[in-house]
């Protein structure tokens, strides 16, 4: 499966982003989907996945929604109340669903091209 990630961009902190990311050359519903972000100099970290429910890093807990349109082949992040700490590129990833909850990114076989969010103070 090919996945394409869009949305990111400048925004104020305490704005809002939403992220999308769309899929092709699979069957997107049988797919666990879930985002990641690294920011420069940190290693690559958990935001937010949706399998056959949404779980969250407590980073974002709150700030954050992930949800899915298997209609349309998309994923999307929903971010509200941004901060600086946010700032980072966005990953959108695919995964088998066999495994029913996992924040770690090897668990994940296939990977967006990344969206740079930026949040001004």
């Amino acid at each position: 499966v090919q996945l394409q990630a869009s949305g990111g961009g400048l925004v104020q902190a305490g704005g809002s982003l939403r992220l999308s990311c769309a899929a092709s050359g699979g069957t997107f519903s049988s797919y666990a989907m879930g985002w990641f972000r690294q920011a420069p100099g940190k290693e690559r970290e958990f935001v937010a996945g949706i399998n056959y429910r949404t779980y969250y890093s407590d980073s974002v807990k709150g700030r954050f929604a992930i949800s899915r349109d298997n209609a349309k082949n998309t994923v999307y992040l929903q971010m509200d109340s941004l901060k600086p700490e946010d700032t980072a590129v966005y990953y959108c990833a695919a995964r088998s669903r066999r495994i029913l909850r996992t924040m770690s990114q090897y668990d994940y076989d296939y990977w967006g091209q990344g969206t740079q969010v930026t949040v001004s103070s």
